[in-house]
């Protein structure tokens, strides 16, 4: 199924059968699988522990299905705000207060094969993963919701309970660090995607 097969209208027309035949919640899985997997991979660095916890993202998200509420706010924010918590739950149980370094590259599995990526771009990606560890936990989380998630300012405050002006500043900030991180890493190659994006709504 294309994207605009599940623009809006498809997409409620999709988790209204959903309801009814759990197969038809399939596109959707298909959809936001690799965000979601993406989310948590920027903020638990295990790649085992993130493959578990997307998996139970998605279990919470067919157990509460019937509560969604489209009136309340795009599906897709619901998603997240259910990753969100299942990551924050996880970490509150392992009292985990601080970022252990990340060693391994971020993989990004989906149901199709992932093209061979290029040593530079493996490099820049595991130089990024690296600079992350020196973030706060709260800009970390921003910058995952921001850049992994593809969320909007907006979004990203009504799950982390910021003000949206707060959200920019918190993201200019990290973003600022990340760079200064990677500067004094020696990473000269090039700039990844969290580091070269715009922080805007």
């Amino acid at each position: 199924m294309d994207t605009a097969a599940l623009a809006l209208s498809g997409e409620m027309a999709l988790l209204a059968r959903a309801r009814e035949d759990i197969s038809a919640f399939a596109p959707l899985y298909d959809r936001y699988f690799t965000p979601v997997y993406n989310y948590i991979r920027y903020r638990v660095p295990e790649p085992d522990t993130a493959d578990e916890l997307t998996a139970r993202v998605f279990e919470r998200v067919l157990e509460k299905l019937n509560s969604y509420a489209p009136d309340k706010g795009p599906f897709g924010s619901w998603l997240f705000a259910i990753a969100h918590n299942v990551v924050s739950d996880y970490l509150r149980a392992r009292r985990r207060h601080r970022w252990l370094p990340l060693e391994l590259l971020l993989d990004h599995p989906s149901s199709e094969p992932q093209p061979e990526e290029t040593a530079l771009q493996r490099e820049s990606e595991s130089e990024l993963l690296r600079a992350l560890c020196c973030l706060s936990d709260r800009e970390r989380e921003v910058i995952a919701l921001k850049f992994a998630a593809g969320l909007p300012n907006t979004e990203i405050a009504k799950l982390t309970g910021l003000s949206q002006s707060n959200v920019g500043v918190t993201l200019y900030r990290a973003v600022k660090r990340l760079r200064a991180t990677l500067v004094s890493n020696g990473d000269s190659h090039q700039e990844p995607q969290a580091s070269r994006a715009r922080v805007v709504g």
